[in-house]
């Protein structure tokens, strides 16, 4: 069904904000339960100038801008965030190693409004950009993408690693224990991983997910090196489970990892990274680890073929997952996945057969005015336990708000 330049399944659109003309939102979105009574809803955004933005969405149809605050400086990002109760934390990535800040900054947001900085994790070095991205959901342990002042990678392509951060005193955050690919820090005994020989985007971590049911172990999305499952048990010593790469042949930007536990399924989403569907195809897998030592690959989710959105401007293919924090604000679904793919939307899907995933629903917006690519880029996901959908755009269109009707 089309509206107004819009294609929909599904779903239909409550409201959005262009976030004061600053849209191009990152791939951090976390909902606060304010102690006044509101439902605020923190974007991370994709590039300089700006940092964060708090949105009110306590009525969906009337989402309103509360705060946005600014970068230190233009030659940095602040892509991603998460929040615990009170407590947000952001990352921050310069755009050349040896820059600051990188790491990441803490704030309390008790009064939303006034973000209070109240600490800083400092990741920063002569061979670090700083922090990627990051996840925290159980108020005690930050888990990173980071590079880190003592880590010198061996192709500066893969400076970006696992990091575990005791966080149980906001104010003394304190590194506990790091994982990297054998053969990508300089002095290494393992060999260095053979290179992509099209798609060459780096052996760094990018997602690293890390759930209470499951705190002993990390899914995490290692770009080119693929989907890594980490035993964490011991935190000081996190060990290799698994790890299914498949670039090539495919070519690579593995991106997120979001383990389903009762069917014993983990869902890995690609990143397309190139505009045109030159770096085709980026997918969604579907895959089982009914032995975590040995996942197999058993579906892909079906999206519109790559000739039906190349043409539209910018990129096309797969991006971010829902990724089912267990938190009291976010839905949490085994049977119902949803995920990002730039031009072509947000879209969900049914595993229930996990052998055969069902689209049930997309809305993909019409191209916001103002933007380079000519089409909308969905960036990133989130759903309330409302079943209400937040969607952002990469470029300038900002937020979305959805009603899931299935």
């Amino acid at each position: 069904m089309t509206q107004n330049g819009a294609s929909f399944k599904n779903m239909r659109l409550l409201g959005g904000n262009d976030l004061g003309g600053f849209g191009n939102c990152g791939e951090g979105m976390a909902i606060q339960l304010a102690r006044d009574g509101r439902r605020v809803l923190w974007l991370g955004h994709e590039s300089a100038p700006k940092n964060f933005t708090a949105v009110d969405v306590t009525d969906p149809r009337k989402p309103s801008v509360i705060v946005q605050t600014d970068l230190p400086h233009g030659d940095m990002r602040s892509n991603n965030l998460d929040l615990v109760g009170d407590l947000l934390v952001v990352p921050y990535q310069t755009s050349r190693v040896g820059m600051k800040p990188a790491g990441v900054e803490f704030f309390d947001v008790a009064d939303p409004g006034k973000p209070r900085s109240i600490a800083f994790f400092d990741a920063s070095g002569p061979h670090s950009r700083g922090v990627h991205h990051l996840w925290f959901v159980d108020g005690a342990y930050l888990h990173l993408a980071s590079g880190a002042p003592d880590f010198k990678p061996r192709n500066p392509k893969d400076d970006q690693f696992y990091r575990i951060v005791d966080v149980r005193q906001p104010t003394r955050p304190v590194e506990v224990g790091r994982w990297w690919l054998p053969g990508t820090r300089d002095g290494d005994p393992e060999p260095p991983p053979a290179r992509h020989p099209k798609f060459d985007a780096g052996f760094r971590a990018h997602n690293t997910n890390v759930y209470p049911r499951r705190p002993d172990r990390a899914w995490i999305g290692y770009i080119d090196g693929g989907a890594i499952i980490l035993d964490i048990s011991d935190m000081a010593r996190p060990r290799l489970l698994s790890r299914w790469d498949y670039h090539p042949p495919y070519p690579g930007f593995t991106h997120t990892l979001l383990p389903l536990f009762d069917p014993q399924l983990m869902i890995v989403s690609d990143e397309a990274t190139a505009e045109a569907g030159k770096d085709w195809p980026k997918l969604v897998w579907v895959v089982d680890v009914q032995d975590e030592t040995n996942p197999v690959p058993i579906a892909t989710f079906p999206i519109p073929p790559v000739d039906e959105f190349k043409g539209r401007g910018g990129r096309y293919g797969a991006h971010n997952l829902h990724e089912n924090r267990p938190v009291a604000s976010n839905l949490v679904s085994e049977k119902i996945v949803f995920g990002t793919f730039f031009n072509g939307g947000v879209r969900a899907y049914d595993v229930s057969n996990p052998f055969r995933p069902e689209e049930v629903a997309y809305y993909v917006p019409e191209a916001p005015r103002g933007s380079r690519a000519g089409a909308v880029q969905i960036n990133d996901v989130l759903v309330d336990e409302r079943r209400i959908v937040y969607a952002v755009d990469r470029l300038i269109g900002g937020l979305y708000v959805l009603e899931l009707q299935v």
